[in-house]
């Protein structure tokens, strides 16, 4: 398939690069990983609730080659004063070492680690230059880099993954046994696995994949991604770690407690959620809060995915709206920036939910909103957003997003 112009202006990017740089990726790949937007659970995979959302066209590229040698040689253009990260084949620093806190290279280092810890054999290096237009928080720029860096050393090692369960969990180890990052799975899950123009939805009990349409008849509506423009940490120094901490805390004193409760997600019958609230609620009110939100967020879920079925986006908003204030006061993982994207946006008709996406604290909100009220979003936001937040005026922008492959492959681009 062919590139868009926006995709056309990547490559010519990683031409540059390449060519400044004095990486040869002449005749090679160019793999585009994409981005996702959640329509539910938001905050669910840890806790073991079935997930559903779509991958979105805000990518990361890679222009690669196999260079022949035992070397690693990549340049991100969105990180240039890290200049070119080379390392040797298997000598990457330790996991979580403060070597690699501070560089975009240490998801390199992570995949090299990953990859031979479970038993793939890596015996040529790979020139790349990458570069992306995701925003630096909520919308799942880490699991991307992550996937295309695995997917782009295998191929060029003539390592084939088959199973994609499997590469979501090698980039998950990348994250939480590397890095150090305390991410679950919908991430990968949804840009792996996303298709043009259909939902994905997975079970985790069974661990599958099902695509649903949309139904006929929808409204016609846009993905909206407001990007607040702070700076956000990454997972393992943000809020996300301390709520996912405390929810298995919870589980954990629910299993002691004689509970068949493995995660929180267990909790399903409203009897047993009444009588662990009672027992447990006053003592524990913080860790019974985020219960609160899962609880409730698993039986809007289904209304959601019926809606999404049905062709109801005026419902599938109004999930995503309730889910947003679930965050914010049973989960408390926002953040005053987020919510300002929020309340401004929640005023203009034709917007059918809103809410804070991704780890929380910083990054990005999203709405669901009508096609001809997008124009009037992109004005409130450029109206009300500076005037609220004048530190991030100029960083600050507005996404409108389609539905897409999450991983696309091209030859012969370079």
């Amino acid at each position: 398939m062919g590139l868009t112009t926006e995709g056309q202006g990547a490559l010519e990017t990683i031409r540059r690069l390449a060519e400044a740089r004095g990486l040869d990726i002449s005749g090679g790949r160019v793999r585009r990983t994409s981005s996702r937007f959640c329509l539910g659970v938001e905050h669910g995979d840890y806790n073991g609730t079935e997930l559903f959302g779509v991958a979105t066209d805000r990518f990361i590229w890679m222009g690669y080659k196999g260079n022949g040698t035992d070397r690693v040689r990549l340049f991100s253009g969105n990180f240039p004063d890290d200049g070119v990260v080379e390392f040797q084949l298997g000598n990457v620093p330790e996991p979580k070492s403060k070597e690699a806190a501070d560089t975009w290279g240490r998801f390199a280092y992570g995949v090299d680690y990953i990859l031979r810890r479970e038993g793939y054999e890596l015996t040529e290096g790979i020139d790349g230059v990458i570069y992306g237009n995701i925003p630096g928080g909520g919308m799942s720029r880490s699991a991307s880099l992550s996937l295309n860096l695995i997917l782009s050393l295998a191929d060029v090692n003539g390592i084939e993954i088959a199973d994609g369960m499997r590469v979501v969990d090698l980039a998950q180890a990348v994250e939480n046994d590397y890095i150090g990052s305390p991410c679950g799975q919908l991430d990968q899950i949804m840009i792996l696995f996303g298709k043009e123009g259909k939902g994905t939805y997975y079970n985790p009990a069974e661990r599958t994949i099902d695509y649903v349409e949309l139904g006929e008849g929808a409204t016609d509506f846009r993905i909206v991604v407001m990007d607040t423009g702070t700076d956000r940490p990454g997972l393992e120094k943000s809020t996300y770690a301390i709520r996912r901490r405390e929810c298995e805390k919870l589980a954990a004193l629910l299993g002691k407690a004689g509970y068949d409760v493995a995660c929180l997600a267990d909790v399903k019958e409203e009897s047993l959620y009444k009588e662990i609230m009672g027992k447990f609620g006053p003592e524990h009110p913080g860790l019974c809060e985020r219960l609160d939100y899962i609880y409730y967020a698993q039986k809007r879920f289904y209304e959601m995915l019926d809606a999404w079925k049905a062709g109801d986006i005026e419902t599938v908003g109004r999930v995503f709206r309730t889910d947003g204030i679930g965050l914010r006061d049973d989960y408390k993982l926002s953040g005053p920036e987020l919510e300002t994207m929020c309340d401004i946006v929640r005023t203009v008709p034709g917007v059918l939910g809103e809410r804070m996406l991704g780890g929380g604290d910083k990054g990005a909100s999203g709405a669901l909103v009508r096609a001809e009220s997008v124009d009037a979003v992109r004005a409130a936001v450029d109206e009300g957003y500076p005037r609220s937040r004048p530190a991030f005026a100029d960083k600050y922008a507005v996404h409108v997003c389609k539905v897409v492959d999450g991983v696309r492959v091209y030859e012969g681009a370079l």
